[in-house]
C-alpha cells in the first residue's frame, strides 16, 4: 500500500511505502532573501513532512540538495550543519541547478525510514 500526502494535481508532497517515506523536493515559500533563511524554512518544512509519516531527521537515509548558486554552498551547510544530529548525519549530494522559480535559492529532497 502506498499512502499520499497532500496530494495535488502535479504531484504529491510525500508518499511512504514499505516502511520508507520519500519527500517531494522542499522550496522556501515565501522565498526569504537569504541562503540561510530559505535553508531555515525548507528544513522546517522537511521536520514536519517527516513528523507527519511517524519519522524524523534521524531517519533520513539520503538527501540531495539542488542550490541554485554554488556560491551559497557554505551558507547553506552552515544552517544544515546546525540541523543534522550528530551521528546522524545522511549520505547527501550538493549540486548546483536551475530551480524552477529564480526567487528559490536551494531544494532538498530527502528519503527517510519510519
Amino acid at each position: 500500500m502506498v499512502q499520499r500526502f497532500d496530494v495535488g494535481a502535479r504531484m504529491s508532497e510525500m508518499a511512504v511505502h514499505n516502511g520508507v517515506c520519500y519527500l517531494a523536493g522542499q522550496v522556501a515559500v515565501g522565498a526569504a532573501p537569504t541562503i540561510e533563511e530559505q535553508t531555515r524554512e525548507v528544513l522546517a518544512a522537511i521536520d514536519a513532512l517527516l513528523a507527519r509519516a511517524g519519522s524524523d531527521k534521524t531517519k533520513i537515509l539520503r538527501a540531495q540538495i539542488f542550490l541554485a548558486d554554488l556560491a551559497d554552498f557554505a551558507g547553506m551547510n552552515s544552517v544544515w550543519e546546525a540541523w543534522v544530529v550528530p551521528g546522524h548525519t545522511p549520505p547527501r549530494a550538493t549540486v548546483q541547478a536551475a530551480l524552477a522559480k529564480p526567487e528559490w535559492k536551494v531544494e532538498i529532497v530527502v528519503t527517510a525510514a519510519l
